[in-house]
């Protein structure tokens, strides 16, 4: 007889046969031998004989105890393994609902004052790079081109005329230096010719004065010879002939000596005559000097106008500058979209008076991301090129793929414009949030690629290991 202990119950369990109770261990009951037992009312009990097979309403019990165990242990072997999976799948993902989307947002200003004269999108339109946004009033703008423009052209005439001049006073002073170099030669060599003059005069002088010695000494000899034979023929000591050949060669010599002073004239006439002429040329040659030096300052004169012609092309380059930041001006009254995007505030009226730097319009660029707020104790194994599922709230039903760009280098506190100071006064540790940026996959994209803006809510999950969910 053995005992079965189940619910906080007691109740006697015949057997058939006598079985050890090491037997029993199997079962989810607690079995003991009967001796073991304190004695109950149920010993006194009258014995029934027990069914045999299935139709015995222990072995029906027996049967719901095993099956409810059974169940437990499985209930308990699964759940375990369940979470030993759902906990695998958490450390391979991180998840953040502090998300939004968000890009790059750009501000169009005008670069120029002026008048709005025409409006060439509306309110969220969406625009290609390059594409006309609004046309200021170009006409003052135009006034001024075409003022650069003349001032341009009449700094190249006087470009042109100075490069003129450079070649004119060039020539002509070369042409004047080689003339008056060519004077001073020939002046020069009239010196020479001059000097040599005087001093062949000079020596026919000299020539002369011998030459009027010897005639004079001739002539006095003849003299003496005539007188002397003039008293010969008085006294007929002589013959009349021989006193007349005397009296002739007297007067030949007579004539000879007025010859030889004329001719000691005459040399000095051109010996006086051949130093003028040095006088003259000596002059002659400082003026060919000063001629040279006129044609050197002529030349200093050319350099004047090569500097006139540096300053002309001076002022050419300042007026193509002008020129160039008048047709840029020109260029500026034509606002254009820097990128594609979408406009998302328009301020701009036809007619409106702006300023430079006043917005105009702005424009959402179709570039859009994911700034995830990850708490800095979920980047430990967060790096750039892993896997990213995005559920944006405003489209429930679709999931986004995207990767991990890259991660802020400070958290969001780090760049506020009051940062926090935990230098002085009472600490209180908070987990700080880093911004993580996320890129979206165009190919996940679809028909969404339009709808998403900035600003909108997103969840997040990284897949920081190579690990799918069960």
């Amino acid at each position: 007889m053995l005992v079965n202990r189940f619910e906080g119950k007691e109740m006697a369990v015949p057997t058939l046969e006598e079985k050890p109770c090491t037997e029993l261990k199997a079962y989810p009951v607690t079995v003991v031998p009967c001796s073991e037992v304190n004695a109950s009312p149920l010993d006194s009990a009258p014995e029934v004989p027990p069914k045999k097979g299935r139709g015995n309403p222990l072995f029906a019990k027996r049967n719901k105890v095993l099956a409810i165990a059974t169940a437990a242990i499985l209930f308990l072997g699964g759940g375990s393994i369940g979470a030993i999976q759902w906990l695998a799948y958490l450390s391979a993902h991180q998840e953040t609902d502090d998300a939004y989307v968000t890009g790059h947002l750009h501000q169009i200003s005008s670069r120029i004052d002026g008048t709005v004269e025409q409006v060439l999108i509306d309110d969220n339109q969406h625009v290609k790079e390059g594409q006309v946004i609004a046309v200021l009033d170009p006409r003052d703008y135009q006034v001024k081109v075409n003022q650069a423009k003349a001032a341009l052209d009449s700094a190249k005439r006087q470009a042109n005329s100075a490069f003129t001049s450079i070649n004119l006073a060039s020539t002509t002073a070369q042409g004047n230096e080689l003339t008056a170099n060519g004077a001073v030669e020939d002046a020069r060599a009239s010196i020479a010719k001059a000097e040599a003059a005087v001093q062949e005069s000079l020596a026919q002088v000299e020539h002369s004065k011998d030459d009027l010695v010897g005639k004079q000494a001739e002539m006095e000899r003849a003299k003496l010879d005539y007188q002397r034979f003039d008293d010969l023929a008085k006294d007929e000591a002589v013959s009349q002939q021989q006193a007349d050949n005397a009296k002739r060669d007297f007067i030949v010599a007579e004539k000879a000596r007025d010859m030889a002073q004329k001719q000691i004239t005459q040399a000095n006439a051109q010996y006086l005559q051949a130093l003028e002429t040095v006088k003259k040329t000596k002059a002659q040659l400082i003026q060919t000097q000063g001629q040279v030096k006129l044609a050197k300052a002529s030349q200093v004169q050319t350099e004047v106008n090569s500097k006139n012609y540096d300053v002309a092309n001076a002022a050419i380059e300042e007026a193509t500058a002008k020129l160039q930041e008048a047709e840029l001006n020109l260029s500026y009254t034509t606002i254009v979209a820097p990128t594609t995007g979408r406009i998302g505030k328009k301020s701009v009226e036809v007619g409106q008076h702006v300023q430079p730097g006043q917005p105009l319009v702005t424009l959402v660029s179709d570039d859009l991301w994911v700034v995830a707020n990850f708490k800095e104790t979920q980047l430990e194994k967060m790096r750039p090129h892993q896997e990213v599922e995005l559920k944006v709230d405003s489209f429930p039903g679709h999931v986004f793929k995207g990767t991990v760009d890259s991660v802020a280098p400070g958290s969001g506190s780090s760049f506020a414009v009051l940062p926090s100071d935990n230098a002085t006064g009472n600490f209180t540790k908070i987990v700080q949030r880093v911004p993580v940026k996320v890129v979206f996959d165009k190919a996940s994209l679809g028909m969404y690629s339009d709808l998403l803006v900035p600003g909108m809510s997103v969840i997040v999950e990284v897949q920081v290991q190579n690990h799918k969910k069960a």
